[in-house]
């Protein structure tokens, strides 16, 4: 039992100087050797090979409030270390496991009722651009400290672009980020459509109210399904062979 809380403290105590705008970023190497430096507590536990059973747990854990919620997952994780702790000292004194999880989960019942009367703010209409601005600001500003005020702009209205009927709904996956070299953070924009990085083919390179095709598959011959054996007696049947198909095509 005490081998397994020492497991979750370790975790825990990896995370906790990362807490917050002013947190120290973590270097941390993967399996593949790649290097990443973050303040990010679900990128440094994503990248960490961690396999105690019970550590592995709370991971889960901080891998689950970062789908629900997008944020606050080294505090999840500083407070799992924080109740393994309180655990270890009552568990030192005697109490049983089970007792002291009696315990928790009266304590949890009591936090969330308590929760409900202490909210500060309340997004009321999530298409209010200044509304939404409100309460992303404070998330960008524990991973962007500094730049909060100019990317929670530039992701409300990215938000705002791709937000359905029911918010509820929303789904991160349609907003896509494209990383291009040269310029600053403050060069970035949000762009309502598609982005190709990539230079014109041609020596055309605007066009107005032009009709686009995408196609999502390769432009090339097909292969037939039969297989048949062709004789060429000469160079100029070898030259013909493919033109009907080439014509066709082009």
């Amino acid at each position: 039992m005490l081998r397994n809380i020492e497991a979750v403290q370790g975790l825990s105590k990896m995370t906790r100087s990362a807490l917050g705008p002013h947190g120290m970023n973590k270097m941390v190497i993967n399996h593949l050797e790649k290097l990443f430096v973050t303040s990010d507590a679900h990128t440094i536990i994503q990248e960490s090979d961690v396999h105690h059973p019970a550590a592995k747990m709370v991971a889960q854990a901080a891998k689950m409030q970062e789908n629900e919620a997008g944020d606050n997952t080294n505090l999840l994780l500083i407070m799992a270390g924080e109740l393994m702790l309180q655990a270890a000292g009552l568990i030192n004194m005697g109490l049983h496991p089970s007792e002291i999880l009696i315990g928790y989960e009266k304590a949890s019942k009591k936090t969330l009722a308590l929760l409900d009367e202490l909210v500060c703010h309340k997004l009321e209409k999530p298409r209010d651009a200044k509304e939404l601005q409100t309460c992303i600001r404070s998330v960008i500003a524990s991973k962007q400290f500094g730049l909060e005020e100019h990317l929670s702009g530039l992701i409300t209205k990215a938000a705002i672009y791709a937000m359905p009927k029911d918010p509820n709904r929303f789904n991160v996956d349609n907003i896509r980020v494209q990383k291009i070299l040269g310029g600053g953070q403050h060069d970035s924009e949000v762009v309502q459509g598609i982005l190709v990085v990539r230079g014109s083919e041609t020596s055309i390179s605007k066009v107005s109210n032009a009709k686009v095709a995408i196609f999502s598959t390769n432009i090339e011959m097909q292969q037939g399904e039969t297989k048949g054996t062709v004789l060429l007696t000469n160079a100029e049947d070898l030259l013909n062979y493919t033109r009907g198909e080439e014509e066709k095509f082009e």
